[in-house]
């Protein structure tokens, strides 16, 4: 879907990088007290999985809805923030995709008005190729991660993310596993937010979008341009934040479009092969005029060694 193209709010895809993925984190080096994790014990479950809404995009394959049954796990309570990466990068000398590339891509909204001119992305010019964007530069060399601490990691790739898990203990949740979190255990099998059907119930913003005229003016409504501190918004009835908006989040599977239409009833794993990886939830720069995203039932995807300034994680393990 999104191998080698362009997505609006879901971050261009490199066609390759032409490298080997980092190899895992060396053995005997321990990973993060497990509360640092903190993880949310899930007993098993049955749920009501994509969308028949003929307002969704048929060509990222959310739907039919389907019923799945979800096995016991853990998931974290919120995306891996940059403190705990840092931590795993501290552990391990891990240098992330992007750090290897010297590159990665930064919405152009966040770079200073006299940033010097960049390559950009012809389909979607508001994504700038900057070079020395990375997870401690999020909008370049001249931008760092002090005081973002408690915000989610970015420009981190699928593999960048695993690297993280063989270290930490964990492994990323699988899109099933994913989505079932994320609704919450809400009663409505149809609805598009983790509260509800309405967007902004009450007129209350309960996720970090994009607000204004995309891609001129970011009028943050919801109290933030870019990545929000994790935590900053109510969470869902499950005790997880921010599943929806603020950071695409990388999922275990392949994606396929068709999946759904032949994917197991119990745990499916997703295809045994493909180009890109699946993401869920969304991010800062999603909008319902151009990408209706930011929804629990709504996919993405991208190449597994794509970043971008609005692609984080979040993990998941066994059931304790």
């Amino acid at each position: 879907m999104h191998t080698g193209g362009v997505s609006a709010c879901c971050g261009p895809g490199r066609t390759s990088s032409g490298e080997d993925p980092p190899p895992p984190p060396p053995g005997g080096r321990a990973g993060p007290d497990r509360s640092a994790l903190d993880l949310v014990a899930l007993a098993a479950g049955t749920f009501v999985m994509g969308t028949d809404d003929p307002r969704g995009y048929r060509d990222d394959g959310e739907g039919p809805a389907h019923p799945v049954d979800v096995g016991a796990h853990a998931i974290g309570r919120h995306a891996v923030t940059n403190t705990l990466f840092g931590a795993f990068v501290a552990a391990t000398g891990h240098r992330t995709t992007a750090e290897r590339l010297g590159d990665s891509f930064v919405f152009a909204g966040l770079l200073p008005d006299d940033f010097p001119p960049t390559r950009g992305v012809a389909a979607a010019p508001w994504w700038r190729l900057v070079e020395g964007a990375d997870w401690r530069h999020p909008e370049g060399p001249q931008s760092d991660v002090a005081g973002r601490g408690d915000h989610p990691v970015v420009h981190v790739s699928w593999d960048d993310a695993v690297a993280f898990c063989a270290w930490s203990g964990t492994r990323l949740p699988t899109e099933a596993e994913w989505e079932r979190a994320a609704r919450g255990g809400h009663p409505d099998d149809g609805a598009h937010y983790p509260w509800g059907q309405e967007r902004e119930p009450g007129g209350a913003h309960r996720m970090n979008t994009y607000q204004g005229a995309f891609p001129q003016e970011d009028r943050g409504e919801d109290g933030w341009r870019g990545t929000c501190p994790v935590g900053t918004f109510p969470p869902n009835g499950l005790g997880l934040h921010e599943v929806t908006g603020n950071v695409w989040e990388w999922c275990a599977d392949w994606f396929d479009p068709t999946y759904y239409r032949r994917s197991p009833r119990t745990d499916p794993q997703g295809p045994d092969r493909g180009q890109a990886r699946v993401m869920r939830g969304g991010s800062y720069l999603c909008h319902e005029s151009y990408c209706w995203r930011y929804r629990v039932d709504a996919r993405s995807a991208n190449t597994p060694d794509s970043t971008a300034g609005n692609i984080g994680f979040r993990v998941a393990a066994a059931a304790p």
